[in-house]
């Protein structure tokens, strides 16, 4: 399945909060979520690769799963 990341989610891990966030981990977490997801929703308990527990919100488009916002923790 296409991941898209959106240019929010991307600026997003600018921030202190997301730091130690990358744009691999947020396309292996999206990865991992199963089924169709038909409106925004937020998905929580992934881990970074340094061990940074982070949300994502996604949804499904018919171009690939879109990944619109990642909340770190």
């Amino acid at each position: 399945m296409r991941i898209i990341v959106t240019e929010h989610a991307k600026k997003r891990l600018k921030d202190i909060r997301q730091e130690n966030i990358s744009l691999t981990d947020i396309i292996e977490a999206a990865q991992k979520i199963p089924g169709y997801i038909p409106t925004a929703t937020r998905f929580r308990g992934f881990f970074s690769q340094h061990g940074r527990m982070f949300d994502i919100v996604a949804k499904d488009i018919p171009t690939g799963r879109l990944v619109i916002t990642i909340i770190g923790k």
